[in-house]
C-alpha cells in the first residue's frame, strides 16, 4: 500500500469515527460506508433497512456543516487539508438532480438568447459537476468569483 493509499485510509477512518460519534450524541442510527477509490474520500451514512432518522441530516445546509466539521476534524488530526465528500441519506444524488435542473433552466435562457448565464455560488464540489453537466449539453462553462461568491457562468460553445 502505497504511502498516499494509507493517509486515505487514516482519513476515512478518522471521518467515520467521527460521524458515529456524531450520531450517538444525537442519538440517531446510521450505517457508514467508505469509498476512497477515487481522488476523494467518499463517506456515506445511510438510514438502517427501515429507519428514517436522517432526513434533518440530510438537508444541503446540514450536510455541508457536518461536511465542514468532518475536515476539520480530520485535519486536526493528521494534520492535512482533507477533501473528503460526505453524503447523507442520499443528498448528494438529491443535490445532483437540483443541479440538472439549475443547468437546464440557465442553457434554456441561453437558448432564447442570452449570452451567458450565472449560476449561484457553489462548493468546488458542486462547480465541477455543474461543469460536466454543461459539457453534456454542449455549453461551456467557467468558475469566476473567489471564496463563498465563486460560481459558474454558461455560455454556448
Amino acid at each position: 500500500m502505497s504511502t498516499e493509499e494509507v493517509a486515505e485510509r487514516d482519513e476515512a477512518d478518522i471521518a467515520a469515527d467521527y460521524i458515529e460519534e456524531l450520531l450517538d450524541i444525537v442519538d440517531l442510527d446510521g450505517d457508514i460506508d467508505i469509498d476512497d477509490s477515487g481522488s476523494r474520500v467518499l463517506i456515506a451514512v445511510t438510514a438502517p433497512e427501515g429507519g428514517t432518522g436522517l432526513s434533518a441530516l440530510s438537508r444541503p445546509d446540514a450536510v455541508a456543516a457536518l461536511q465542514d466539521l468532518t475536515r476539520l476534524a480530520v485535519q486536526a488530526k493528521t494534520g492535512e487539508f482533507s477533501r473528503l465528500i460526505l453524503d447523507v441519506g442520499g443528498s448528494r444524488d438529491t443535490r445532483a438532480t437540483e443541479l440538472a435542473a439549475i443547468v437546464d433552466a440557465a442553457v434554456a435562457r441561453i437558448e432564447e438568447g442570452a449570452t451567458s448565464a450565472a449560476l449561484p455560488p457553489m462548493s468546488s464540489y458542486e462547480r465541477k459537476l455543474v461543469h460536466d453537466l454543461v459539457a453534456e449539453r454542449g455549453f461551456v462553462s467557467e468558475s469566476e468569483g473567489e471564496g463563498r461568491d465563486r460560481h459558474t457562468v454558461i455560455r454556448r460553445g
